[in-house]
């Protein structure tokens, strides 16, 4: 890791994922799961409006993340040729975000329940935008 960062940007969460998964899973099976967004309960009035069906970009911290290589095998496959970490989905960036486009199932209270999300269990959520 090098280069000279002018500045940081610190994010607090607005919430976790709870889901089965406390490592990570094959995505075709992560994504097929129900999981549940649990906001900060003072943050729940910032729901209004998300309905059962909608799509959301949920924006996420690779809290298990560390280190990055700016060019990777895609998903640590070494039979795969190399490419740079900014054509692909994993964890190890220069920055450990991660956005997926989720389906609600419901919103309860200041719980979302969504499909498609393929973070494990615990993992800090950052934001929530309309997809």
């Amino acid at each position: 890791m090098s280069g000279d960062m002018k500045g940081a940007a610190i994010y607090r969460p607005i919430g976790h994922v709870e889901n089965a998964f406390d490592e990570p899973a094959a995505p075709d099976v992560i994504t097929s799961a129900e999981s549940r967004i649990i906001l900060d309960p003072a943050l729940a009035e910032g729901l209004e409006g998300i309905e059962e069906g909608q799509q959301l970009m949920v924006i996420f911290h690779f809290h298990r993340s560390s280190g990055y290589e700016l060019r990777q095998h895609p998903r640590g496959d070494t039979s795969r040729p190399r490419r740079g970490v900014f054509g692909l989905r994993s964890p190890h960036r220069p920055n450990p975000i991660g956005v997926t486009i989720v389906e609600v199932l419901a919103v309860e209270g200041h719980t979302l329940r969504v499909r498609g999300l393929d973070v494990i269990n615990g993992t800090p959520v950052l934001d929530l935008k309309p997809a």
